[in-house]
């Protein structure tokens, strides 16, 4: 199992997400658990591609956090 790191934002009449380390792998969705699951299963299309044609899985390198600003 390969994790991704995934970043949710919120469009306003939406959710759109993508992983910073799979360029080009997006998903929409109406809540963030139905944009998590296209996602999901868009990278597991995307690897399954990218094994098919010989190419390398992309090198995990993004991580997220959450920082606290005080004003």
């Amino acid at each position: 199992m390969t994790e991704f790191t995934i970043v949710i934002e919120d469009a306003g009449t939406n959710f759109a997400t993508y992983a910073p380390d799979v360029p080009g792998c997006i998903a929409t969705g109406v809540t963030v658990e139905e944009v998590t699951a296209t996602l999901r299963e868009a990278l597991g299309e995307h690897l399954e591609i990218l094994n098919e044609m010989g190419e390398e899985i992309p090198v995990l390198r993004s991580r997220a956090d959450i920082i606290q600003i005080t004003s």
